[in-house]
């Protein structure tokens, strides 16, 4: 098994390397008769592109996507999607002279333990440009959740140790390049990219995910929790390293009464649960936060090993971002789509509200 594939109802399975012909993605079971075109794709792709913002590579691509099947006069057919993102920007002679040498951070070290070869190129199959892949998957599945008013919201809440602490007003993030709804903490943010960019360095933090209009009862008990689906769906991002949902860490620092969300006649008081109880929804917004680890490609140098144990130094040349954010806040959105229409779909099956 490749483990490239994810979700029951609604499945996706992506394929591609960083610097091959490309990327894309198969997904099925998306019901027939939804509107759609290559544009609604190529909006949601725009949104995680490449060489775009103070902390983003300088790669290039377009990004254009390309519907191979399951779509007939502009509708969704019902039979697998294929779509298609060809890599039009890769420049693979900057890793020709670290090819034998396994990059502190990446997957180099794993990939070759695993399967005795590897694509050295970019990461290959590790490589954050399959993320592409999962937005378009994404942009299909909001199309089925658009059909129920279901949507969803992604911002920066930290990066580089400084966090946002006025995010009342979420349309504040497309004042600033970072996605950030506090401006006085995005711009601390964007000279502290600055600062460790000059210092051939790079940094992490940590996206909130917002799903609101979610209807209570989505979520399989004990194993196939909703909670654990987006944890999952959220953790199998490549820079993910934790993921918290609703009060997260800190639900463990609180008592059972302070933690516990108290019901009212008009609904619940609090929403330390993030929207979920048991693994099911119950109505409210689903808050998860996901927290993304450095860029692991850096200028600085590093001892590593070769492909032979003996030891050397590296440092990583070539397009990289100084940080994951705010391209990765695409792909964190686009995962919890996916999640949510697929738990949306088994509901849908067992004929229930």
């Amino acid at each position: 098994m490749s483990g490239s594939s994810f979700g029951k109802a609604f499945n996706i399975t992506t394929f591609g390397e960083s610097h091959g012909k490309g990327t894309g993605v198969v997904i099925q079971g998306c019901p027939p008769g939804l509107a759609i075109d290559e544009n609604i794709i190529q909006n949601a792709l725009d949104k995680r592109k490449p060489g775009h913002g103070v902390s983003s590579t300088k790669r290039k691509e377009p990004d254009h996507p390309i519907i191979l099947s399951g779509i007939f006069n502009g509708q969704t057919t019902g039979t697998p999607i294929m779509i298609m993102i060809e890599n039009k920007d890769a420049k693979s002679k900057s890793y020709k002279q670290i090819a034998s040498l396994f990059r502190p951070g990446h997957g180099d070290y794993t990939y070759q333990a695993k399967y005795g070869i590897r694509d050295y190129r970019g990461g290959g199959r590790a490589s954050a440009r399959e993320t592409a892949a999962r937005v378009a998957a994404g942009a299909v599945a909001q199309l089925v959740l658009d059909q129920y008013n279901i949507t969803i919201k992604t911002y920066t809440l930290e990066l580089g140790g400084i966090k946002a602490i006025h995010v009342d007003n979420l349309s504040e993030k497309n004042n600033n390049a970072l996605q950030c709804p506090d401006l006085e903490a995005a711009r601390k943010m964007e000279k502290r990219i600055k600062n460790v960019k000059n210092e051939g360095d790079s940094l992490g933090g940590v996206v909130e995910i917002m799903a609101s209009n979610v209807p209570a009862g989505l979520g399989e008990p004990v194993f196939d929790k909703l909670d654990a689906d987006i944890a999952k769906a959220l953790m199998s991002i490549g820079a993910v390293k934790a993921v918290e949902i609703g009060a997260g860490t800190d639900a463990s620092q609180m008592t059972g009464f302070e933690n516990n969300d108290q019901i009212l006649p008009e609904g619940f008081q609090t929403n330390h649960s993030g929207g979920i109880l048991a693994g099911i929804s119950n109505g409210d917004d689903i808050i998860a936060r996901a927290h993304v680890k450095p860029i692991p490609s850096i200028l600085k140098l590093q001892q590593t090993i070769d492909e032979n144990g003996n030891a050397t130094q590296i440092s990583t040349e070539g397009r990289h971002d100084i940080c994951a954010i705010p391209r990765i806040n695409k792909v964190c959105e686009a995962m919890m789509a996916i999640v949510l229409t697929d738990h949306l779909l088994r509901q849908k099956s067992l004929g229930l509200h």
